[in-house]
């Protein structure tokens, strides 16, 4: 199988990782963004009553991509268009960039619906709403990014083309619909902003950029999502979730690029203090963002889906979730090094085999998790309450 897109840029990008200090205590005040300040989700909120749904409409990258990269015209060329991802859904690929299911996939269960189907993929019903997601998608546009000279690789459907996506097919149902304003499918809907920008900061670290740089960028990344909601809003949408980006300095990659990096240092659970602090920080953002809009929309539920620490619960209550503890930072499906990772051997590449038992495992290709992994993850995101109703 020839390298896809992405492998390739990987490995370009990883000749100019030693131009990253990894150390981000050096470039951004610790003591500004401790653990403590990061609020919980519905904080200060008022009592969440149950809501019902007629549908998701779901935006972002591959964290909730069902299957419009692989249909794009690079996506046959995708990693996750290949065996072994999606073995334990349909036993072969669906464009989910997992063993299995997504988060997505069990909320939309909790909620009771099915879950909705890809944008790209033609001929299904969106009955139960819309999925624009597509994997390696950045929340800014190519055009920005490659102003501040990072380069998107994999594909350019950012989150405002997205959003285009959305508005052409809300343009289509109006369309159909006898009267738009009766039809009123946005304000029966759940939105899920996200997660994205988290590509948007991994171009640039692969592309030697440094924290002090990727710093630079999140103003502009919280702009765009919070663009992106306000937009949803004025059309009409009552109920949104963003979610926030993961703790990046736990990723096998990154453990692996930064491995012999002499300024890198570690938590107690073997991640990179630097760049989880830096994810923090995006996220300091992202919930001050939020906040505004929601000062703006007092009627509208805007939630935030810490999704930070709902890793975070996961990797320190591995064991008791079932998790093989000699496995939590190692990945399923790759091969070399400590954490079963390697660039020039990646998941779905050509005899590069999965582990046996997908399930005892954290992380199923050394950047996204596995099924069990992410159904721990949108357990605990639905046991505090973030996807309940306010309004």
């Amino acid at each position: 199988m020839a390298k896809t897109s992405l492998v390739l840029f990987l490995v370009l990008s990883s000749f100019f990782i030693a131009l990253l200090q990894c150390d981000a205590e050096d470039q951004i005040d610790l003591a500004r963004y401790p653990r403590t300040h990061i609020s919980r989700p519905h904080a200060h909120r008022p009592q969440p009553q149950r809501c019902t749904y007629d549908g998701i409409f779901q935006f972002g990258d591959s964290i909730s991509d069902t299957g419009n990269q692989i249909r794009e015209p690079a996506g046959p060329r995708s990693p996750c268009a290949h065996n072994p991802y999606g073995q334990k859904l349909i036993g072969e690929p669906t464009g989910r960039c997992s063993n299995g299911r997504l988060m997505i996939d069990f909320v939309a269960q909790a909620l009771g619906l099915s879950t909705p189907n890809p944008y790209l993929k033609p001929g299904v019903s969106f009955s139960n709403g819309v999925n624009f997601a597509v994997a390696g998608s950045t929340a800014l546009n190519t055009s920005v990014l490659l102003q501040n000279g990072i380069l998107s690789p994999v594909t350019n459907s950012s989150l405002l083309v997205q959003l285009d996506w959305f508005l052409a097919h809300y343009q289509n149902l109006c369309e159909t619909a006898k009267n738009c304003d009766v039809y009123n499918i946005l304000q029966r809907s759940l939105f899920m902003v996200g997660e994205t920008g988290g590509n948007d900061y991994n171009y640039a670290f692969l592309q030697g950029k440094s924290i002090e740089d990727a710093t630079a960028l999140v103003p502009l990344v919280v702009n765009n999502i919070r663009d992106v909601a306000k937009k949803l809003i004025d059309l009409g949408a009552t109920r949104l979730v963003v979610p926030g980006n993961f703790p990046i300095g736990c990723s096998p990659m990154y453990l692996t690029l930064f491995k012999n990096n002499d300024s890198t240092s570690y938590d107690d659970k073997g991640c990179l203090k630097g760049l989880n602090t830096f994810a923090m920080y995006h996220n300091q953002h992202l919930q001050n963002a939020l906040q505004q809009l929601r000062l703006e929309y007092p009627n509208v539920a805007i939630l935030y889906a810490d999704y930070y620490q709902a890793a975070e619960w996961v990797l320190t209550n591995a064991p008791q979730l079932g998790f093989e503890t000699k496995s939590i930072l190692k990945v399923c499906c790759g091969t070399g090094g400590d954490y079963n990772f390697s660039l020039m051997s990646m998941c779905g590449m050509e005899g590069v085999l999965a582990c046996s038992d997908p399930d005892q495992y954290i992380n199923w290709d050394g950047v996204h998790l596995t099924e069990k992994a992410y159904q721990s993850m949108a357990d605990w995101l639905i046991k505090s309450q973030v996807f309940e109703c306010v309004v």
